[in-house]
């Protein structure tokens, strides 16, 4: 009986991938550990091995098609074998979708009741039931009750709610939940009509009206696929979904400039590498985010979740695109660990071997264009993140100084927000505290 080869399970958040393309032949010889094929994730590009030797017969997969982890995409047999196309949409383990095989739901009837947003989250809805809507993304206003005379969500509902839904990926389930897509009125694009995150987007997409572009002088067109394909995706839906609101804040960093080259002076050798303001300033955001948790945060379908861990992105520049490598644990480091971590994953990056983990997981992200000579911007959040930290170059300026102008090395900084976690002057204390430790330095001792 021939081998079923699928995609592999790349890390504990990528879905689904992009095919690259094949590496052999349909029909020709392989064996068990050759690299067969190429998927990309939004994290990098990652060969696939044969599970087994024999001849390989291909399902009909080409270069830029999405295709979900676990679905059978090719056999590995005897020679005759025939690829069937029953296998093309058929995952090896149900664990492709955190909620059962689904169907399309019915139209509800006429009389029944529904639980209106306000009452759900007083007292409507069972704990039960509250979890497990929780757990698979689903709007309880949307679940008919049946408990205490038709006027109370129980868990049964939600089953039975879940039981009627078309197929869906678990990340289209959650982005349907949080942009207010019903799943019901949609027709997936994924193999075996399985709703995907991309048929998600394009439903929350206002109608645009078409009309053909002016006539231009096109000398490439850059297919937006791959990373740029995601980035813009996710960029999209960070902007669509998200209440943002821009702090900005002039920092005088004249202490820190000194007290990192005094650092820089003193550990590079025994380090091998000079610590940067880039370490030295995830360091003092790892310190805030544990004075304000509410920083370090994330919006779930009827909740603000507050995170445990203090997970920092650091946006990095790379020949395929914007990746951000995250530091686990940053707050549990000391500097020289962080560096080595972070060194570490900028490679990984830039050379595209990093591991889906890696870049993934992140609470709090810093991004940074003061090497460009950008004074001050508005990044766009990372999701499901609570916010983003832009930073601009630092640069010698006249300020005042008592009766005095004096030459200071200023910083400006950017805190992006989503204002539906976090309001403003919770944001703006956060922003103060950052400010604080990079004016003096030494108040960190207080938080190691």
């Amino acid at each position: 009986m021939p081998e079923e080869f699928f995609v592999p399970k790349l890390g504990q958040t990528v879905e689904e991938v992009i095919m690259v393309g094949w590496l052999v032949e349909d029909g020709e010889k392989v064996s068990q550990g050759q690299a067969v094929m190429e998927v990309e994730t939004d994290k990098a590009v990652f060969p696939v091995e044969a599970n087994a030797k024999g001849f390989i017969h291909l399902g009909p997969y080409k270069a830029g098609d999405v295709i979900p982890v676990l679905t059978v995409v090719a056999i590995i047999g005897k020679q005759d074998d025939k690829f069937e196309v029953g296998g093309l949409s058929a995952p090896v383990a149900p664990q492709v979708d955190s909620a059962p095989e689904q169907k399309a739901a019915p139209a509800a009837s006429p009389s029944a009741k529904t639980v209106a947003a306000g009452e759900a989250d007083r007292v409507f809805v069972s704990p039960r039931a509250k979890k497990l809507a929780a757990e698979t993304s689903v709007d309880v206003t949307q679940v008919t009750p049946s408990g205490y005379d038709g006027v109370r969500v129980t868990e049964r509902d939600v089953r039975e709610y879940l039981s009627q839904l078309p197929k869906a990926t678990p990340i289209a389930q959650r982005m349907a939940a949080d942009v207010g897509v019903d799943l019901r009125g949609l027709e997936g694009s994924g193999p075996g009509g399985r709703i995907v995150k991309q048929d998600i987007l394009r439903a929350a997409q206002p109608p645009i009206l078409t009309q053909p572009l002016p006539v231009a002088d096109v000398v490439e067109r850059v297919p937006l696929k791959g990373v740029r394909g995601i980035i813009a995706e996710r960029m999209a839906a960070s902007v669509h979904t998200t209440a943002r609101v821009t702090l900005v804040m002039e920092v005088d960093a004249t202490e820190f400039v000194s007290a990192r080259e005094r650092i820089k002076a003193k550990v590079s050798k025994e380090w091998g590498f000079a610590p940067g303001y880039n370490d030295l300033l995830a360091k003092v955001v790892a310190v805030a985010l544990r004075q304000f948790p509410y920083m370090n945060a994330r919006l779930a379908s009827d909740a603000i979740e507050i995170l445990g861990h203090v997970n920092i992105g650091m946006a990095v520049d790379t020949d395929r695109g914007l990746l951000v490598p995250v530091i686990k644990d940053a707050d549990k480091k000391n500097l020289r660990q962080f560096g080595e971590d972070f060194r570490r994953m900028v490679d990984g990056a830039r050379s595209g071997r990093s591991l889906p983990d890696d870049l993934s997981g992140g609470t709090f992200t810093i991004t940074n264009l003061g090497m460009y000579d950008v004074d001050a911007f508005t990044p766009v959040i990372n999701l499901p993140e609570a916010a983003i930290l832009g930073v601009g170059q630092i640069a010698p300026k006249a300020v005042p100084r008592g009766n005095e102008i004096v030459i200071r090395q200023m910083w400006t900084l950017s805190l992006v927000f989503d204002h539906r976690l976090v309001d403003g002057a919770p944001a703006a204390r956060f922003l103060q505290m950052i400010k604080s430790l990079i004016e003096d330095p030494s108040l960190l001792m207080m938080y190691m």
